[in-house]
């Protein structure tokens, strides 16, 4: 291991998949609260043309001119999804799906284009659909590296903004706040996101990286401080992992990787995400069934002894079952026992176990029921 993280191919791919999960992680926060998580798969798709035309006016396969194209596209395709929903009366779901035939359509159309007239210099294009980490360049962490600055700047920047607009945007729009202008800031730091992330992951698996982590981080709290901080936390280590099986294992793409490891984060996250992981739900879930027939117990007993005018009065498991109208639990009668609240006592000459309630018992049942603790006494000793 230590000689393969001295490697510098290594290395770099490392770093770039550590920086694009953070950035990815830290803007996909926002695409999730606010509803908008097909938009990275539309603006994604979107980026290929821009991919395409960069190459064309270059020359050449320079990264910077490549990713400038990717970002004005995408921004492109964002503002015409904005401009289809405000100005027709599609909804948001069919202005995506528009967006995102097109511009890929006109994506694809470029890139067959390209590689049959640009030479030897097109033929890296394709690996920007699915990603090629190993031609990621020392240089090329310098621009992803800005890239993430710029993007976390502006979450900086305008954090109250953001979080008004993410949680309520007609209440910002009320108070004034330019929600338009602060929506397409958002919307444009996303398509910096993806043109971080398209050497590395590629334009199909790009809203992946994007959504995973934020859908991951969303389990975990309830506030978006510490939301935005997770997401990019697992969007980082999800980057990291990835890079480092796909280093250490022959044939595997890092970028679809990086992918599955990050699902593995959002699965692992819906199942045992203290409160909201299923796990816990289920837990929940069973504690409120046993404590819905710990009640009904406790409330028959306090029942029958109230009938039989007797706080200390023995009901027998048959007594019991026929009250509650099904057979008595027994993991509940015996749960019961174990918190104080009824205990066994015999009824001579009757052989059958028979149970009473103590004091602790009679007060519980009586804040369940709202009636007396007890007939006359206020319960049992």
């Amino acid at each position: 291991m230590a000689d393969l993280l001295s490697s510098g191919i290594v290395q770099t791919v490392l770093i770039g998949a550590a920086m694009l999960g953070a950035i990815s992680g830290m803007l996909g926060a926002f695409a999730v609260l606010r509803r908008q998580s097909l938009l990275g798969d539309a603006l994604s798709h979107a980026a290929l043309p821009g991919v395409c035309l960069g190459f064309i006016l270059a020359g050449t396969r320079d990264l910077g001119s490549i990713l400038l194209g990717a970002f004005v596209t995408g921004a492109l395709a964002a503002l015409a999804m904005m401009l289809i929903v405000r100005r027709t009366t599609l909804k948001t779901d069919a202005a995506l799906g528009i967006v995102l035939s097109v511009f890929f359509a006109v994506g694809v159309v470029l890139l067959s284009w390209v590689q049959g007239h640009g030479g030897a210099a097109s033929a890296g294009l394709a690996s920007f659909l699915f990603g090629q980490a190993a031609a990621i360049l020392r240089s090329d962490l310098w621009i992803m590296g800005g890239i993430g600055l710029v993007a976390l700047a502006l979450v900086l920047a305008l954090w109250k903004e953001f979080k008004l607009v993410s949680f309520d945007a007609d209440f910002a729009r009320a108070q004034g706040f330019p929600v338009t202008l602060l929506e397409v800031a958002l919307t444009v730091m996303v398509a910096l996101a993806i043109v971080v992330g398209l050497q590395l992951v590629g334009v199909v698996l790009m809203v992946a990286l994007l959504i995973a982590p934020a859908a991951a981080a969303r389990q975990w709290t309830t506030t978006l401080g510490p939301m935005v901080a997770l997401s990019a936390a697992f969007g980082a280590a999800s980057g990291a992992a990835g890079a480092l099986v796909s280093a250490t294992t022959r044939g595997l793409a890092t970028g679809p990787v990086v992918v599955l490891i990050a699902t593995g984060v959002v699965v692992i996250s819906l199942f045992v995400a203290p409160q909201r992981g299923l796990l816990w739900q289920a837990l929940a879930a069973r504690r409120a069934r046993a404590r819905i027939s710990d009640g009904r117990v406790l409330t028959t007993l306090q029942g029958l002894a109230n009938a039989h005018r007797d706080a200390s009065y023995p009901a027998e498991r048959g007594m019991l079952e026929t009250a509650l109208g099904a057979r008595a639990p027994s993991a509940r009668i015996a749960a019961l026992e174990r918190r104080g609240l009824i205990h066994p006592v015999t009824h001579p000459p009757e052989t059958t176990p028979h149970w009473e309630l103590t004091t602790a018992g009679h007060a519980e049942a009586a804040a369940l029921s709202g009636k007396p603790a007890g007939p006359k006494d206020g319960g049992a000793a």
